[in-house]
């Protein structure tokens, strides 16, 4: 599974990355340079590929193999059900339940 994320910020943010963060695989440690610097790209830790903050925060550089790995283990997190989204959990929890019985049974 190739991860090809081909959208106009991809290069703006790669470049940035690359400004910032020294040309090494996060997961690897692999060394890039020269002509083997494209084989290194930009993951976002939060899988949301519009979440770019200036600072970087949301990036790691990744070389293909340990990216496509990344990728391919969240799919498969993400089948099983075990992906943590952010999204609200609701409650159905209620704190005052039978609190008027109780008050009732005091008076």
């Amino acid at each position: 599974m190739a991860v090809n994320h081909s959208n106009a910020n991809n290069a703006a943010y790669r470049e940035k990355a690359l400004k910032m963060y020294p040309w090494v695989c996060g997961r690897c440690g692999r060394d890039f340079d020269g002509k083997q610097l494209k084989m290194l790209t930009v993951h976002h830790r939060d899988h949301n590929h519009d979440n770019n903050p200036a600072n970087g925060s949301n990036w790691e550089l990744l070389c293909v193999y340990c990216h496509d790995n990344e990728h391919q283990r969240y799919l498969e997190a993400d089948a099983l059900g075990d992906v943590r989204r952010d999204e609200p959990e609701t409650s159905t929890y209620n704190a005052f339940a039978g609190l008027a019985d109780l008050m009732a049974k005091k008076k």
